[in-house]
């Protein structure tokens, strides 16, 4: 027989999957089979009759077989390109098995293509696919499995898969936007530390040593900037020191339930980034709320999904009580109106909603509103810090050079 390229190609790849199924007879099997992927390796075994329990690569991976953490991770951008794709699979009559099998050879992400070969493996055990994606919670919010929950009873997966994309990418982009205008002051910021940090450790003592040794009077002021230099640069270890253990304290307190709350009150209590985030909310639950109703998920179900994927512990305790009163048969405006962190335009407007029993349609409305909003808070905090930002850096290093400068410009003139 001559071996042609196409069969030494098939041959060179070819894997080694381990397995573990179920007879004719009902007897448990083990064993291993080669294959080019594991689909063909579950079409040979059902070929066998064999009921697959579960079947894995046995392939060892070399040390260059590795992905960093970072770099690898699965972020909402993936799922919205990966919701698409699901979509347009299921629309061309894909059985669901086969879509998730196929993305999951087909995804560049190596995280997300365990993930999504993990739900194919749960799709073949029998579990229905909103089931299998609860499994990873990391990736697939409550939010998602609910939805695509609905699309299952509903008989409507495709739609549901565009209607996540879609509602995943209005996030994706305004959460950008918000943490996109935030960037920049934080930078300036770091700036600004770095190159005070450098003035009074290098610069200033240097020049503060030519001051001393001359003998003349020095103005208060400079006396001031050089007792701060002197204090950064022999205690200067410990505030990084104290600087560090309290960043480790904040980062521990936000795992508790308390410091999140407070840490998410502080939040939106912060002069105009508070109020772009407290926009940013309400737009998320505007959202969430209208996209699950109007895909037919009751309301007190929508509300509970709500409070438990919108980012702040603040609305999540707000919502929770919300939905408790609905649960007790009052009416969400009114409910909704017993809280000052939901603004007046959106209990009345959701009462027009409940009144004319257009209710998603109405939040579907406010949530493209609250987005224009945080847009417009984006345009206005950029505008606002770029300038103070740029003012306090030339100050702040201007009044420094200034103290230790002109005593030596005086003292070279009276030479």
């Amino acid at each position: 027989m001559r071996w042609t390229r196409r069969h030494l190609n098939a041959i060179s790849n070819t894997m080694l999957f381990t397995y573990r199924a179920i007879d004719q007879d009902g007897h448990e099997r083990e064993g291993s089979i080669e294959a080019t992927s594991k689909d063909v390796a579950v079409s040979a075994l059902q070929r066998r009759n064999l009921i697959i329990s579960a079947i894995n690569s046995a392939e060892k991976h070399s040390m260059l077989d590795f992905s960093i953490p970072f770099f690898s991770r699965i972020s909402n951008k993936d799922v919205v390109i990966l919701s698409r794709q699901v979509a347009t699979l299921f629309e061309a009559q894909v059985p669901p098995l086969r879509v998730f099998r196929l993305l999951a050879a087909e995804v560049e992400n190596k995280n997300l293509a365990k993930v999504l070969s993990a739900v194919g493996d749960d799709i073949q055990g029998g579990s229905p696919i909103s089931k299998a994606l609860a499994h990873h919670p990391t990736v697939f919010s409550m939010f998602y499995v609910n939805m695509v929950r609905a699309g299952e009873e509903s008989g409507k997966l495709s739609e549901t898969f565009l209607y996540l994309a879609d509602y995943l990418d209005r996030v994706y982009d305004i959460v950008s936007k918000a943490e996109n205008a935030l960037i920049y002051p934080i930078f300036v910021i770091v700036v600004f530390f770095a190159v005070m940090g450098l003035m009074l450790t290098l610069v200033i003592p240097k020049i503060s040593a030519v001051l001393i040794d001359s003998g003349q009077a020095v103005p208060i002021y400079t006396s001031v900037v050089i007792g701060l230099s002197n204090f950064v640069v022999h205690y200067g270890i410990f505030i990084l020191i104290g600087l560090f253990a309290l960043g480790i304290y904040v980062w521990q307190l936000g795992k508790t339930e308390r410091g999140k709350y407070v840490m998410d009150s502080l939040k939106l209590s912060v002069p105009y980034v508070g109020d772009l985030y407290e926009k940013l909310y309400l737009a998320r639950i505007s959202d969430n709320f209208s996209t699950m109703l109007l895909s037919g998920i009751s309301v007190v179900e929508a509300i509970e999904i709500t409070g438990s994927v919108v980012g702040n512990s603040v609305f999540a305790s707000v919502l929770s009580e919300v939905g408790a009163d609905v649960k007790g048969g009052a009416s969400i405006s009114d409910s909704l109106s017993k809280h000052p962190e939901i603004p007046g335009i959106m209990v009345a407007m959701t009462k027009v909603g409940e009144e004319s029993g257009e209710l998603g349609k109405i939040l579907t409305t406010l949530a493209k509103f609250y987005s224009r909003e945080v847009t417009n808070a984006v345009d206005t905090l950029v505008g606002l810090i770029e300038p103070i930002m740029i003012v306090l850096l030339g100050l702040g290093v201007g009044t420094l050079l200034a103290a230790v400068l002109l005593p030596i410009y005086n003292l070279a003139g009276s030479i």
